[in-house]
């Protein structure tokens, strides 16, 4: 243990660099600049932008659809439980072949 006695602690020192000598960023006022001309044209921004919608009315019909298809299934999958869904893939799986044959799945055991 003798041997880190003469060790010094604490900060590196450099040369030429004082403590006193440090200067104090301004960060505050080109923050608070900053801000306001980002809040100023964000407001010029939405007064002037208006979404146009340049979908043709095919496209428009074929998102509705789709949204509505896509509804569809979800209330399908949502309507089973998981026992009615067991119940269905093991009923699947009785009318394959023995090629594609892969254990019951079973709710109990």
């Amino acid at each position: 243990m003798s041997e880190y006695n003469s060790v010094q602690k604490g900060s590196l020192k450099l040369k030429g660099v004082s403590v006193a000598s440090k200067k104090k960023k301004k960060k505050d006022k080109e923050r608070k600049r900053l801000e306001e001309q980002i809040l100023t044209s964000q407001n010029e921004e939405g007064t002037k932008k208006v979404y146009v919608d340049k979908r043709t009315p095919a496209q428009i019909a074929f998102d509705k659809l789709q949204e509505k298809r896509q509804m569809e299934r979800i209330f399908l999958k949502a309507s089973k439980t998981h026992k009615r869904r067991v119940e269905d893939f093991n009923r699947h799986l009785d009318a394959l072949t023995e090629h594609y044959d892969i254990p019951k799945v079973s709710w109990t055991k």
